[in-house]
């Protein structure tokens, strides 16, 4: 979307401002204009003399919003939708608007009205339901979320002018939904203004640190860039190549995020420069980034390759960070297609056509998009299957490869046990451990971008509840809960009881309630207990006659996921799978054998 525009009319002059408007955004054709003008003029007749709480006329937030989606533009019915967005507040009949502007733009309204009338904090279930509606809501028409998105930014925009109640929670929300939902829709400007705000009034004390330093390095940093900048245009004119390249600071909250992560002041952060170089081809970028390593050294393991990886939301650059001078300087190489698409997402697929109202976004080129339509049937009853649908839909993302080269995307945080179920399911029922590059890794330990996952089954394996809470997609999770409750006679009873307990609580508002009483069996009926093998022993590569010891470390018993390591004078000794002693043992990559519980032996 756009930067902020302010208007220059004056605010208390509808006429003015409106005709401002059409000399910014002098697109459409005459038709579209008047259903826009009739749209304004239908706002102001309906709010003028109106003032919202910052003493501001009510009509100034929805010409704003129509002036963000204009400016990018959208069509017609989706800049009217954005004038009249507040308008069901004053009892305007929807069948009016369906009349008098059309039936797309009475749909639109519609659904963003209940998004924006929903509370965003995602606390409890309730709360959090109002997310998922929305995200079900771009289903089916993406100009509603495009419209919701366009509300919240000029929000965030305005928020001086709310209570400091209503900043925090406006700002909490931000972080938690809207940017990671603008950048899931590939609006990396949104995502980055989005991030930016909410770190200006969650933790103002930082945002002021970061914008100090930031504005005393910048006659030093102007010359560090033009420098570089100056030497790329030269050997890419030697190379025949047209350019452009732009040079900026990295945004607050990347910086932020920086800070907290390395545990350092801003002041100890050199890698806060970044080059943004735009070209025309694909082929010019991979040519570019040999200039860039031929002119300075390139740091390991910080060159990315998303072009030929694209993320999810349609992103695609090249990254690269090289030393130059003695300082980290983050270098991106795109085209300008790849720049439009990194710039503005979804709003870059949509195409103005004169008399088209509807059906203009490729929506199939975004992931979200396709799995929404995946989840649109879920059946969302507790906190946590909503969690790891929130998690999937709107968290970071990571690849990993299987051994045969083939690429899964997967949520930041996913285990060996999400790897293993985006394979298949019945390979996800069946692990009981899984390498990383080569080394076994605790299937609790969350899996890293581009490694290689190999994952060891067997057919005696079958889903627990503690793969349960580790898992972050919203297959696992439901395959797994699915398995549970099929198999687990007591899994079933937990969850109602677990749900009851939280009920009680919330009906108390305190944590003084009294536990619920435990329920007796009813006469002549027993009680259902779980199968549980306590003694089992071990096969070791399928043989039961192998000598074997059970390690006094991590004491494994069935049905733990368990590893088998060969020693030197004991045999074969049995760890836990996530063992921690077991993983620090030096070199036992080639020393490990396959072992698994010998069901049949069970004492």
């Amino acid at each position: 979307m756009a930067n902020e525009y302010v208007f220059k009319a004056s605010e208390e002059d509808p006429d003015a401002l409106i005709t401002e408007f059409f000399k910014v955004n002098d697109n459409y054709n005459e038709q579209d204009n008047q259903r826009i003008l009739k749209a304004w003029n239908l706002l102001i007749e309906k709010t003028k003399g109106i003032r919202r709480d910052c003493g501001k006329p009510y009509y100034m937030h929805p010409l704003r919003v129509a002036n963000i989606l204009a400016e990018n533009r959208l069509d017609a019915d989706t800049v009217v939708a954005g004038f009249l967005h507040p308008i069901h507040k004053f009892d305007i009949n929807p069948d009016f608007i369906k009349t008098e502007f059309g039936e797309s733009v009475a749909k639109i309204l519609l659904t963003t009205n209940k998004i924006i009338a929903l509370p965003m904090n995602a606390k409890t279930l309730h709360e959090s339901d109002a997310i998922r509606k929305m995200l079900f809501a771009m289903c089916d028409d993406a100009r509603v979320i495009l419209l919701t998105l366009s509300d919240r930014l000029d929000r965030i925009r305005n928020i001086s002018s709310l209570s400091n109640e209503q900043q925090r929670a406006l700002a909490e929300a931000v972080i938690e939904i809207w940017a990671p939902l603008a950048d899931r829709l590939g609006m990396q400007k949104e995502k980055n203004e989005f991030e930016d705000m909410s770190l200006r009034y969650n933790n103002p004390a930082v945002y002021k640190q970061i914008e100090e330093v930031i504005a005393q390095s910048q006659e030093e940093r102007a010359a560090y860039l033009e420098k570089a900048v100056n030497s790329i245009y030269k050997s890419a004119e030697r190379m025949g190549m047209q350019v452009t390249i732009t040079s900026r600071a990295k945004h607050y909250y990347s910086i932020y995020q920086k800070m907290r992560k390395r545990n350092k002041e801003i002041n100890e952060l050199y890698d806060l420069l970044a080059l943004r170089i735009l070209c025309n081809t694909p082929a010019e970028c991979y040519t570019l980034v040999g200039i860039v390593h031929g002119l300075w050294k390139p740091m390991d393991g910080r060159f990315k390759d998303y072009i030929a990886m694209p993320k999810s939301n349609g992103y695609q650059s090249l990254h690269t960070t090289v030393i130059c001078e003695g300082k980290p300087l983050e270098i991106q190489i795109r085209t300008y297609d790849m720049h439009n698409m990194a710039e503005h997402g979804i709003a870059s697929h949509w195409l103005y056509k004169k008399g088209t109202n509807h059906d203009l976004v490729e929506a199939d080129k975004l992931d979200i998009f396709n799995k929404l339509q995946q989840f649109k049937q879920t059946d969302i009853t507790d906190e946590a299957t909503f969690n790891t649908l929130k998690n999937e839909l709107l968290g970071d993302e990571i690849y990993v490869f299987t051994p045969k080269g083939d690429v899964r995307k997967l949520p930041h945080g996913a285990t060996a046990i999400d790897f293993a179920y985006a394979i298949h399911s019945a390979i996800g029922e069946k692990i009981i451990a899984a390498k990383a590059d080569g080394k076994i890794i605790p299937l609790a330990r969350p899996l890293e971008n581009t490694q290689i996952i190999e994952i060891i089954t067997n057919p005696q394996a079958h889903p627990t509840e503690a793969q349960l809470k580790l898992v972050k997609t919203s297959k696992a999770h439901q395959k797994i809960h699915s398995w549970l409750m099929t198999n687990d006679p007591t899994f079933s009873e937990r969850l109602n009881a677990q749900k009851e307990a939280d009920l009680q609580t919330q009906g108390n508002g305190q944590g003084d309630s009294k536990p619920f009483p435990k329920r007796r069996p009813k006469a002549g009926k027993k009680q259902e207990q779980p199968i549980v093998h306590k003694n089992c022993g071990v096969l070791v590569q399928g043989d039961k006659n192998v000598l074997y010891n059970i390690a006094q470390c991590c004491r494994p018993h069935y049905p733990q996921l368990i590893v088998g390591y060969v020693t030197r004078s004991k045999g074969v000794t049995v760890h836990r799978a996530d063992c921690l002693i077991y993983h620090r043992i030096p070199n036992k990559g080639s020393r490990n054998v396959e072992v698994q519980w010998d069901v049949d032996s069970e004492n």
